[in-house]
């Protein structure tokens, strides 16, 4: 299908509102982000706060683009980090409370890191006798995390409970006599999945640690929760949260990165050759898996992409490739009811979380640019060129 300036764009009937111009006209590849489906995941989001009274923060690791944090913060509470960079972006450009949480401190860096966090949560008991004093010192309110051991999911590499996991205390090494100026528990189970898994992974913190919890102020239910994904159970989220408040006193909080930016932004590519193969034909793209969206090769998963079908689906099938020199720089097999010719453009969805923040410049490839699509129109952010490249490396 094509646009008003006669380039050709797949998917582009599916479009949300205001999107097919950006599409056709931001340069490719781009990273686009929709200042409207933003603020309908951030309403969500505000709903459940004002409900439940708890308390949430977006989880930048999933989704740093500061230039929305004005926004954000209108809607949520302030930020977590898993270091000291991600912490100093969080207290400059959103506010708020500042949370943080890493496997291992560094001494050279924690100095400087409580001058940004007012939320410091220890991996270990070993972390927290090293350098609890000093973050208590600073004002900081101190937490610890442990591990409910219960997994409720299949990938292994985003599993915190699987075994043999450094995240978090388990309960076989837990020091209820070293919990003095530990104000709260801080548990992360999930991976993009629902209230259930919440739910029963909050019945087994509950089971294994429900006898420290009375001391407690606060209680952290970590990130994963797809809560603006259609269909989410909120109801049973609200119950998870207020069975916290009620039965202990405590306050909740929620840390979610994907369900911040859900389905809020895309990446438009263009097709730069089709080559024919003894299997299928290969649209080699100006986009890299590797590169631009290494979760499809780390997971693996395949991501969403308009007015495409399964391979076979529809008329036409291809084999959709990056760039680079690894034979693996593969996205997926999809179908069109069009065939692709070079300068096709197509566009993938979800792509606000995660792509952005673990992209790379491997092979020498340039990043997408970054482009807003706000209420006044669409602006880019942020283009990459060679310095950005070459200046990463001496």
């Amino acid at each position: 299908m094509r646009d008003n300036n006669n380039v050709r764009v797949m998917g582009l009937e599916a479009a949300p509102p205001g999107m097919a111009r950006v599409w056709a006209e931001a340069p490719t590849p781009s990273y686009i982000v929709d200042e409207a489906r933003l603020t309908r995941n951030l309403s969500v989001l505000a709903r459940v706060k004002r409900e439940t009274g708890c308390r949430i923060l977006l989880a930048q690791k999933a989704f740093s683009m500061f230039r929305f944090y004005p926004l954000i913060r209108v809607y949520l509470d302030g930020s977590t980090a898993s270091g000291l960079f991600e912490a100093r972006l969080g207290r400059e450009k959103m506010g708020g409370e500042t949370h943080v949480f890493s496997p291992a401190y560094r001494e050279d860096e924690f100095d400087e890191l409580l001058t940004y966090a007012d939320h410091i949560v220890f991996n270990s008991f070993d972390q927290w006798k090293r350098f609890g004093a000093k973050a208590l010192a600073a004002g900081a309110v101190c937490g610890l995390r442990v591990n409910p051991e219960h997994s409720t999911q299949d990938t292994p590499i985003y599993d915190p409970c699987a075994p043999g996991s450094r995240l978090g205390v388990r309960l076989a090494d837990f020091e209820p006599e070293a919990l003095d100026g530990i104000s709260g528990l801080h548990f992360h189970t999930l991976c993009e999945q629902g209230a259930e898994p919440l739910a029963e992974t909050l019945d087994v913190f509950e089971e294994k640690f429900g006898d420290y919890l009375p001391q407690m102020q606060w209680v952290n239910f970590g990130g994963g929760h797809h809560i603006t994904k259609p269909g989410y159970n909120l109801g049973l989220l609200s119950s998870c949260i207020r069975r916290m408040k009620e039965k202990y006193g405590l306050t909740v909080y929620l840390e979610p990165g994907e369900a911040v930016a859900y389905h809020a932004g895309d990446l438009v590519a263009t097709v730069l050759d089709v080559v024919e193969t003894s299997g299928l034909p290969v649209a080699v793209l100006d986009t890299s898996a590797a590169c631009h969206m290494p979760d499809v090769i780390e997971m693996p998963y395949r991501p969403p992409l308009y007015g495409s079908g399964e391979a076979g689906e529809k008329a036409h099938t291809y084999r959709l490739a990056g760039p680079t020199c690894l034979a693996g720089d593969v996205i997926g097999d999809y179908s069109f009811d069009e065939p692709l010719t070079r300068g096709t453009r197509i566009v993938f969805g979800d792509m606000a979380i995660y792509s952005m923040v673990k992209n790379n410049t491997f092979n020498g490839m340039a990043l997408p640019a970054i482009v807003a699509a706000e209420n006044d129109g669409w602006h880019i952010v942020r283009r990459f060129g060679y310095e950005d490249f070459k200046g990463r490396l001496s």
